[in-house]
């Protein structure tokens, strides 16, 4: 088994003894059964690793003590941002669950005029600590140092009055220009629409704003499928791929 890897918010030092969140004690105890002395791996989002050991392992509780720092990420170099309209389901999961994985930095959810999803503002206050959740999830399980900044949900067009990045593209077939003639970015703003597409206003808007348009071969891609497409194509040609 791999050494299991805990997201720990908290500061923490080499050489102290730390107290595990009830869903990770309970994570390591009640389902891995692990004992006294057992190694894991901490991250506290900084972007280093700290290898452990479980100690005072009891039925839903256990504290961990902070032996040494076992390595320093080297994140990618190409700081991306998804400004990815909110989709219905566990589509949206699954869209921050893999962007994590693919190295996203940002990840704005956004409403658009044909976001289908209607959400209260307790379930949404919900809903944002959820996908926060998942992306902590998917830095424990990827390898991951530092946890993507997940922001508060916000309409499109003010989204795109504020975001500033070297590049701004957007999933549409307008002003394309091969990525392999641009110059190398150090930031990528990437924008991808609903499941129903972008409306001519907001297309028109995200022109106005200076987004250049992005396509992804001939074929139609659901929502979730083309920001992963896109943001792997970027990784590729100006990131770490």
């Amino acid at each position: 088994m791999a050494t299991p890897r805990i997201y720990h918010p908290e500061p923490f030092s080499i050489n102290t003894v730390i107290t595990l969140d009830d869903n990770a004690a309970a994570h390591l105890v009640r389902v891995l059964r692990l004992q006294n002395d057992a190694p894991i791996l901490l991250f506290d989002g900084s972007g280093q690793e700290y290898a452990a050991k479980l100690t005072d392992v009891g039925k839903k509780t256990a504290n961990a003590y902070v032996t040494h720092c076992s390595k320093t990420e080297t994140a990618s170099p190409l700081q991306l941002h998804l400004g990815q309209v909110i989709s219905k389901g566990d589509r949206m999961d699954f869209t921050i669950q893999k962007a994590t994985e693919l190295g996203i930095h940002d990840i704005t959810p956004l409403w658009s005029q044909r976001c289908d999803v209607k959400l209260n503002q307790g379930r949404l206050q919900k809903k944002c600590e959820h996908w926060q959740r998942v992306a902590i999830s998917a830095c424990e399980q990827s390898g991951r140092c530092q946890v993507p900044t997940i922001h508060a949900p916000q309409t499109l067009s003010d989204w795109l009055a504020q975001i500033q990045a070297d590049c701004k593209l957007v999933l549409h077939p307008h002003n394309q220009s091969p990525l392999k003639e641009q110059a190398v970015p150090e930031s990528v703003a990437l924008l991808v629409g609903p499941e129903g597409g972008l409306s001519d206003d907001e297309v028109a808007l995200c022109q106005q704003r200076q987004f250049n348009g992005l396509t992804l071969g001939p074929r139609i891609l659901r929502t979730e499928t083309a920001a992963l497409t896109a943001l792997a194509v970027l990784q590729y040609q100006w990131g770490d791929f």
